[in-house]
């Protein structure tokens, strides 16, 4: 997900990662400054897997974390319908469009700074951008029910992006435009799947590792609440 999810990154966030303030002489200190910069976004995608495991969490613990699957199963498919609603509608939210315009601010003043930390920080706050793939990925992560799973979910979401945003920041536009075309074209196809996957889990049909039944345990409990 986050392999192919990068390059949808590409065009979203690849001028960021282009016009990093790093050092373009020195190559040891470019290679070292666009691997902090995606280590800042993988840090912060693992605390907002943290966020949502805790509600994710309480789910599972009260017996939901089935219907917690298919709802964000459900929630992804509608995103990849109505994306581009989705966001204005977001934007339309008070508060929102301002929280993202001093996100961006921020950003922009630590572009004045060309060291190390300012590039690891900008990757922190990079991560809090807008980005569907990123909804996507929290979906997901919610699903695992779990706090753990859901740190690893989306570490493994903003490691799998590293190797092309990486690339992006240390290379430059080293692929052409009609092969992120084509490449981007994939990306829908495999959230989909991802969202399939989620409600085939959700519905608990036996299946090991796709969708397993609910224990007899968790039955139980569920029994007993609704006695």
């Amino acid at each position: 997900m986050g392999l192919l999810g990068s390059f949808h990154c590409v065009g979203m966030c690849g001028p960021l990662a282009l016009s990093l303030p790093i050092n373009s002489d020195n190559m040891a200190t470019k290679f070292f400054g666009a691997l902090l910069y995606n280590a800042g976004r993988v840090v912060t995608y693992s605390f907002l897997g943290l966020l949502f495991g805790i509600i994710g969490r309480s789910f599972a613990l009260f017996g939901f974390q089935q219907w917690l699957s298919i709802i964000m199963g459900s929630l992804i498919l509608l995103y990849l319908l109505l994306g581009k609603r989705f966001n204005s509608s977001a934007f339309s939210i008070p508060g929102v469009s301002t929280y993202f315009t001093k996100l961006r601010k921020s950003i922009g003043a630590l572009y004045m700074k060309r060291n190390f930390s300012a590039l690891f920080f900008i990757g922190l706050l990079n991560g809090l951008l807008p980005c569907g793939m990123v909804y996507m990925a929290i979906a997901g992560g919610m699903a695992c029910g779990n706090i753990t799973g859901s740190m690893i979910f989306m570490g493994a979401f903003g490691l799998g992006t590293l190797p092309v945003m990486w690339a992006i920041a240390f290379f430059g536009n080293y692929l052409s435009l009609v092969a992120r075309i084509k490449i981007r074209k994939a990306y829908p196809f495999v959230i989909a799947l991802v969202a399939c996957l989620l409600i085939l889990r959700g519905m608990g049909l036996g299946i090991p590792y796709v969708s397993p039944a609910l224990s007899n345990n968790k039955k139980e409990m569920l029994e007993c609440g609704k006695s």
